[in-house]
């Protein structure tokens, strides 16, 4: 089930022919991105998913970290709201996680921690316990006291947490970005198929230099 799509060499190559096959079947149009009122939301990527010595390691993660790393430098200059989850459950509250997989990630489990590689600083680190990252969480209060209306999404996975997050995001009336180049799964037609539906009616999917190009008009 896993494999390596994305890798530094390869990732600028492969996620632009997928998002030329995405932009072929589209549904959702472009919108005009308010630079003012936008939030870049990074989802999970601890060293459970990121680190290859871990039974739960994304093999296309690692290449999208410096990819990620130059988006929050983007929105760091701009002063942009930048936001981190981390995924941590309980045996009370892991719901249907505790039946569908067969390890929980736990807040002693020296793997749960964000990935050393990307640049987190002083941002918000919330920690949630289901894939949708608005699930009895603050994000909402969060974005509304910034006064957000658009978010960008990325980190893992893209067909699980980042996909749930984006529905649940658009229910509640934000704009969603995803970037073809800021998201992994454990492989490509879950990445690939979850950005498909995502364009046809949830999240613009773009790639991360136009979001940059966009925060330096």
């Amino acid at each position: 089930m896993k494999e390596i799509y994305y890798t530094i060499d390869t990732l600028a190559h492969e996620s632009a022919k997928m998002l030329e096959e995405i932009n072929c079947h589209r549904k959702l149009n472009q919108f005009n991105l308010d630079i003012s009122n936008i939030a870049l939301l990074i989802l999970d990527m601890q060293d459970y998913f990121i680190d290859p010595a871990s039974h739960a390691f994304i093999p296309s993660a690692p290449a999208i970290v410096n990819y990620i790393n130059n988006l929050i430098g983007s929105f760091r200059k701009k002063n942009l709201p930048v936001i981190f989850t981390k995924h941590i459950n309980t045996p009370e509250n892991a719901g249907q996680m505790k039946t569908h997989w067969k390890d929980l990630i736990t807040i002693d489990d020296p793997l749960s921690c964000l990935t050393p590689a990307l640049v987190v600083e002083s941002s918000s680190v919330i920690v949630k316990s289901q894939y949708d990252a608005f699930y009895n969480t603050e994000l909402e209060s969060i974005l509304r006291s910034a006064f957000c209306d658009t978010v960008v999404i990325c980190g893992v996975m893209t067909h699980l947490c980042c996909d749930s997050t984006a529905r649940s995001a658009f229910v509640k009336g934000f704009k969603v970005v995803i970037p073809v180049d800021g998201t992994a799964s454990y492989n490509r037609k879950f990445h690939l198929y979850s950005l498909y539906n995502l364009s046809h009616g949830f999240a613009v999917v773009t790639k991360i230099d136009d979001l940059i190009k966009k925060c330096e008009e």
